[in-house]
Order: structure tokens, then C-alpha cells, then sequence
């Protein structure tokens, strides 16, 4: 990283991955611009980050990424405001659905649109702002479950997070030589709301240890990253490579 990346807009701050990102960035002196759609909880957040790091500036807004128009006017008032902005995390995300076929289409179509056009949204209103300042950090917040297709209710879920791996790469190929930076993150199973059933697998790592492996990662400004590192960089390569009998195993 050439300087440090002062100004920070995390989406989907409120709970899980982005309040916990939220409060380590806090703790390092950062600016955040947060946004979600509770803003009842981000607002609580807001206040508490402020409390503990009065030299900060702390920022809120609503914001549901399903609705595109709102992401491009959402990030651009946090620029306006904060004059730049550094780096997006890209984290809003949904993590509900069923088995393929089973009934439950709409509830898979609002995970596969939420964390892939939704997505879309927040990376184009991103490059909009780092092309305009000619710098900036765009980091994607995939999964360790974007590496195979997975069974059962995270189908789509796995796909969309795929979907949003290659994504990353994409842009960072259009960008390879240029200011910007681009990192996909792939967190393997950290407690959150989204974890669910997940939660009583010895893989899982504490909401603390998760955030502060996230921020670590990120802040190394990576092509790619594995988080936590042990034992998902090594975990990661079987995936990919072993058969769908063993694969099904992790969901």
C-alpha cells in the first residue's frame, strides 16, 4: 500500500462481518462511512466507535443495494462529506436459500440478486469515484464457498459468491497497471448472523478473530485472500480440486 487508506465506506455495517471491520478500522484511527439498511443499529454503532475514538469522523446512511440508484447517490454523498474515499468494502450480502428445485425460487433469486447485482452497483459506484481521484482500493468480500458449487440451501449462495470472485478479478485485470487497487477477500466460517447451522463446526473462527483476520488481510492489499489464513489457504486448494462426495461434506 503506498498510503495509508484514511477514509473507509463499509456497506452492510451493521451487524456480522461489517460492524466487526467497522470497529477495527475504528480502533486504527480510520474514517468510516457506514452504511445498511437498520440504521437503528448502525446509528448505535456510529455512537459507540465515536465514544471510544472521539479523533475519528463516523458517518451513516440507509442503504439497501438492491436499490442501484440509491447506491450510486449513497456513495457519493459519503464522498462529498469525507472529500475522498479510500477504500469500499463491498460486504452487503444475503445468505438465505434452498435446494435448487425445491419451491423456494424468490427466496434464491434475492440472494443471488442482492450479492451479485447489488454487488455490481457498489463496484461500478466505486470505480466511479477512484477513476474520478485516480486511486482507491475496491475490495469485494467473496467466500471461501465461491472455490466449488456447494448442495443444499447454499447453492446459490456459493454461486453468487463466485460470481463476485470473478468479478474482482475482472476489474483488477482492467486496472492491473494502474492507481487502483483491487482485492477479493474469501472468509471461510466466522460467526455471524449469516453462519446459521455453520456454527457448530470446529472451523469456525470468533466474530473478534474473523474481524481482525479481515482487516488484516485487507489492509496487506491482496489479489486475493483466504481469512482466516489457517487453515483456509490450505483448505482452499483441496476444495477445489477433490470430488463433489467430499466437497459435500462442508455443507
Amino acid at each position: 500500500m503506498s498510503s495509508e487508506r484514511k477514509n473507509i465506506l463499509i456497506t452492510g455495517a451493521s451487524s456480522g462481518l461489517g460492524e466487526g471491520m467497522a470497529r477495527e478500522f475504528a480502533a486504527m484511527g480510520r474514517n468510516l462511512a457506514l452504511c445498511a439498511r437498520r440504521t437503528d443499529r448502525l446509528d448505535e454503532l456510529a455512537k459507540e466507535l465515536r465514544g471510544k475514538h472521539p479523533g475519528i469522523t463516523v458517518v451513516t446512511k440507509a442503504l439497501d443495494v438492491n436499490d442501484h440508484d440509491a447506491v450510486f447517490k449513497v456513495f457519493g454523498e459519503f464522498r462529498d462529506e469525507l472529500g475522498t474515499i479510500d477504500r469500499v468494502i463491498a460486504n452487503a450480502g444475503l445468505g438465505k436459500g434452498q435446494p435448487i428445485g425445491t419451491g423456494y425460487f424468490e427466496a434464491n433469486k434475492q440472494t443471488a440478486q442482492t450479492n451479485f447485482i447489488g454487488l455490481l452497483a457498489q463496484c461500478e459506484a466505486a470505480m466511479e469515484i477512484f477513476i474520478a481521484q485516480k486511486s482507491g482500493h475496491l475490495v469485494v468480500i467473496s467466500s471461501v464457498s465461491a472455490v466449488r458449487g456447494l448442495r443444499g440451501n447454499v447453492t446459490t449462495y456459493a454461486a453468487s459468491k463466485a460470481a463476485a470472485a470473478s468479478l474482482a478479478e475482472g476489474i483488477r485485470s482492467q486496472h492491473i497497471r494502474g492507481p487502483i487497487a483491487v482485492s477479493a477477500i474469501l472468509p471461510g466460517y466466522i460467526e455471524s448472523e449469516m453462519t446459521g447451522k455453520a456454527s457448530k463446526t470446529p472451523l469456525m473462527a470468533t466474530a473478534e478473530k474473523g474481524a481482525q483476520a479481515l482487516v488484516g488481510a485487507i489492509e496487506r492489499e491482496p489479489v486475493k485472500a483466504y481469512v482466516p489464513g489457517w487453515p483456509w489457504r490450505l483448505l482452499a486448494p483441496v476444495l477445489r480440486f477433490a470430488p463433489l462426495s467430499v466437497v459435500r461434506k462442508f455443507s
